[in-house]
């Protein structure tokens, strides 16, 4: 399937975070034509696995995660409207005035209101706008809204999903589908490779309301070394050009404390040899990933990261390069093909480790 094909398919299906139980067996169908076996646990992961060649193969976990921002129903107002939390977070100047679709016994749209400026008094004009100050119009005569929406129902961002004419893509949910498009299309390039380790692959869950479906298959399948495959910030006229990456340049690979030292470096050497470009995304601390919660799991699990730069990041408006996806999933797909050498944890040392 075609990058751009595959992503916007990706993109269509809705798993906002903690509500990815409708969505799983959609993504597990995308692994099932390359994997040994697939199966959603009770988190909701999706988790494809495939045999290695090896009698002693060690476990490599590939990770990213399918879960999207979002918002919930937190309460009633007259005349059809409703008021909202956050799941995940939400760029609250980029909510005003969108389009939303509430998934109650049945799907109604609405749109995100808020106090026109006009009416704002002097000291509000002064302030930012606050989740709790907006509410989603829906139209909908009392009665019918409550008989078919109630408190503790999911919200999801309408946005359609555009192709530009210079290789990028822009819409919802590209954060983090982008890398769950890298993950099927790693599993494409290595259904017919032969690799000694055995591969885990996992669309997770829960990224956004803090790391959870990365901590539980972490645990789950304690593998030996795991890949993240996740989105960086990537470059805008106004942005920081030390935090932010280009498009279409190399695919930044996490450099820091959560990352293992040798495995990296390994992942680099790989990327050289294939003429995969990369750029080195430094995080001196939290990196903000899956990362950060599965190098601490069990005994210590050694990680490394690999990052698609996009724009506009949990906004409905997310913009990536399509050439970004392609090499990730090309890298990442000739670091577990590889014949990497991965320790026993019996025999791992403290340098392994880190």
């Amino acid at each position: 399937m075609r990058t751009d094909t595959l992503l916007e398919k990706l993109c269509e299906i809705d798993a906002i975070a903690g509500f990815e139980a409708s969505a799983s067996d959609e993504i597990k169908k995308y692994f099932e034509q390359y994997c040994d076996k697939v199966w959603v646990d009770t988190f909701y992961n999706v988790i494809a696995y495939k045999k290695g060649s090896s009698k002693n193969g060690k476990k490599i976990m590939i990770t990213a995660h399918y879960d999207q921002i979002g918002m919930i129903v937190s309460g009633y107002e007259k005349n059809g409207f409703l008021r909202v939390s956050n799941l995940g977070g939400i760029d609250m100047k980029a909510l005003l005035a969108r389009e939303v679709t509430v998934r109650g016994k049945k799907d109604i749209f609405g749109v995100i209101g808020a106090k026109p400026p006009h009416l704002f008094s002097s000291d509000e004009m002064k302030k930012n706008v606050k989740l709790t100050d907006l509410f989603i119009d829906t139209g909908l005569p009392d009665e019918e809204l409550k008989e078919t929406v109630v408190v503790g129902d999911p919200v999801s961002i309408n946005s359609p999903f555009v192709r530009m004419i210079n290789g990028c893509v822009a819409g919802r949910n590209l954060d983090n589908r982008c890398g769950v498009a890298a993950c099927v299309l790693a599993l494409e390039k290595l259904k017919n490779s032969e690799h000694e380790n055995d591969v885990y692959v996992i669309a997770t869950v829960q990224e956004e309301a803090g790391l959870i479906g990365a901590i539980s298959s972490s645990h789950n399948i304690e593998p030996d070394i795991a890949v993240v495959i996740d989105v960086c910030h990537g470059d805008m006229p106004d942005a920081d050009k030390a935090s932010t990456f280009a498009l279409g340049k190399g695919v930044p690979v996490g450099v820091g404390p959560a990352f293992n030292r040798k495995f990296t470096e390994q992942l680099l050497e790989i990327a050289d040899r294939e003429g995969i470009p990369t750029q080195l995304c430094v995080e001196a601390g939290n990196p903000g990933t899956e990362a950060w919660a599965i190098q601490v799991s069990g005994m210590g699990i050694a990680v490394v990261e690999v990052c698609i730069p996009l724009r506009y990041m949990h906004t409905g408006a997310e913009l990536v390069n399509l050439g970004d996806v392609d090499i990730a999933s090309a890298l990442v797909a000739k670091f577990a093909a590889g014949r990497t050498v991965i320790p026993s944890k019996e025999d791992a040392d403290d340098s392994d480790i880190n």
